[in-house]
């Protein structure tokens, strides 16, 4: 079975009107009008197989959501080829738009003075679902969520959990098979962060579906997404599993320390002492000598006991971005 997204040398440039202010830019602006070429996708490429959770994350500005409002069929690509469930997106087919879902944590899709489930029945319409089959995925979603008894409550009433709860439902209605996911927990607390995410896991385990996620939230992509693909400047920069990521743009370890006493005087010759307290310490090395570092503390017969902490996903975002920040600042 071919892969439901195929992305090939993907391009998208944008004409950007220059003006200059005051009213000689603006008569300057009606008779000799002065635009300028913004390349927000650079010749990206891309597989994603049938079933896969990836996070598709970056900068902002790095064409994250030019490159998903190409694949909903939002965009028109201005070179490249694009195909998602084997539809040229652009072309918004009846049978690609019923197959696809584009939820975003920052829109509504629903009537915000009526209860959710009127907007429900609307798109049930729309999707041409029929009774049984619509009746049983609202309930199935509704239970997963904890929302069933708020389906008839107004829209405005929810809290900003339960409206993105019920925005999730709308989406998912019509048995979607690839799912486009834009910042699907702004401003959510964290037990509601939490709730989201552990449908979205069950969701994709139990139905298969294939999901694209973008977020500015490092949590979202740790919980849901063993596959990153990271854009930069409109290029792909990495396309991987979550902990190659991890490997690759981690510079520092951090190693923390149990000596039988005190903690030696010397210690720092190891590396760079985040913490010391009594007879623990935390430093960081390069992870180039790690292990000779490690070789080194063994051997000493003041220590009791040795830890390589694990990094996170963040920990690698931040140095990825501390480095395009440098870049930006030469």
């Amino acid at each position: 079975m071919s892969s439901p997204i195929v992305v090939n040398s993907l391009r998208k440039v944008y004409r950007r009107h220059l003006r200059e202010p005051g009213i000689k830019g603006i008569l300057r602006g009606i008779f000799a009008r002065e635009y300028i070429e913004v390349e927000a996708l650079r010749v990206v490429s891309f597989e994603i197989s049938s079933g896969e959770f990836v996070g598709y994350i970056g900068p902002n500005g790095a064409g994250k959501t030019t490159t998903m409002k190409i694949l909903s069929g939002i965009l028109y690509p201005t070179g490249g080829e694009v195909k998602v469930l084997g539809y040229f997106p652009p072309e918004r087919k009846r049978d690609f738009l019923r197959r696809i879902s584009f939820i975003m944590g920052q829109k509504t899709q629903l009537w915000w003075d009526l209860p959710a489930m009127d907007s429900f029945l609307l798109l049930k319409k729309i999707y041409e679902i029929q009774d049984r089959e619509f009746y049983r995925e609202v309930n199935d979603l509704a239970e997963l969520l904890n929302v069933k008894d708020l389906l008839k409550v107004p829209l405005r009433k929810l809290s900003l959990g339960e409206r993105m709860k019920m925005e999730l439902i709308a989406g998912l209605l019509h048995q979607p098979d690839v799912v486009f996911l834009d910042e699907p927990t702004i401003g959510l607390d964290f037990m509601s962060q939490e709730k989201i995410h552990e449908f979205l896991k069950y969701y994709n385990e139990r139905k298969g579906k294939t999901i694209i996620l973008t977020s500015h939230y490092v949590r979202d992509i740790e919980k849901l997404c063993k596959r990153i693909i990271f854009i930069h400047k409109g290029q792909i920069y990495f396309d991987g599993d979550r902990d190659a990521f991890i490997e690759k743009f981690t510079k520092n370890r951090v190693i923390a320390v149990r000596f039988k006493k005190v903690v030696p005087r010397d210690v720092e010759k190891f590396g760079k002492i985040l913490r010391l307290c009594d007879n623990e310490v935390r430093i960081e090395v390069a992870k180039e000598v790690l292990q000779s570092t490690l070789q080194e503390i063994v051997k000493s017969n003041e220590f009791e006991g040795v830890f390589v902490e694990e990094l996170s996903l963040e920990d690698a975002l931040k140095e990825v971005f501390e480095g395009i920040q440098d870049e930006k600042n030469q």
